[in-house]
């Protein structure tokens, strides 16, 4: 099985790395198109800015490379927002994958931003692992997909928002599976033996 992390300005490369060396998984960590293109499946990590993310994409050909895929792809915080048609991050046009718009959070009472923490996750679909349901992962971001048609699981932070999402052959979590303890590696389990 050949897995390619997609190679960008992402800040959690590196513990996405170590997450999958935890559960004996081999990967390469590519920007190379044909490399991305042969592998059997992808992962889209992100921690970072939108609009910047997306410039190093277009100079690079990557978002033509992402949005063209077949294989399973799962995006991850940054990763799944960029697969969405846009993002209110400094106002970026994004991939379109998933046809909704990333919005920042409001601040309410107690509740800061960016939202920092565990939450609970509550599935609305089958999607990667219907045992999710009720588990704890971790959440490091300042902006959400609201709920819509592609909406998996939710959860809740001043506002009910997407926890993940999923269309065709494309996954996509907020949260952090690298950082979810036992939850999270169930995540990237699973993504693995999805065909």
């Amino acid at each position: 099985m050949n897995l390619a992390i997609i190679k960008y300005n992402a800040g959690n490369i590196q513990s996405v790395s170590f997450a999958l060396e935890r559960l004996g998984i081999s990967f390469t960590i590519t920007d190379n198109a044909e490399e991305i293109r042969k592998a059997d499946k992808v992962i889209f990590p992100g921690v970072g800015e939108a609009s910047t993310t997306m410039q190093y994409l277009r100079d690079k050909k990557l978002d033509k490379v992402i949005t063209s895929l077949r294989q399973p792809v799962l995006g991850i915080c940054l990763g799944m927002q960029l697969m969405c048609r846009h993002s209110e991050e400094n106002n970026t046009d994004c991939l379109g994958i998933f046809d909704e718009s990333v919005k920042r959070f409001i601040p309410e009472g107690d509740k800061k931003v960016p939202h920092m923490g565990w939450n609970k996750l509550r599935t609305t679909q089958p999607w990667l692992d219907p045992g999710l349901d009720d588990q704890y992962v971790y959440f490091v971001h300042s902006y959400y997909v609201p709920v819509n048609p592609f909406t998996v699981a939710i959860t809740e932070y001043t506002v009910p928002f997407s926890a993940a999402l999923r269309r065709d052959n494309f996954f996509a979590v907020q949260f952090h599976p690298e950082k979810s303890a036992a939850a999270g590696e169930r995540v990237l389990k699973n993504f693995f033996t999805q065909s």
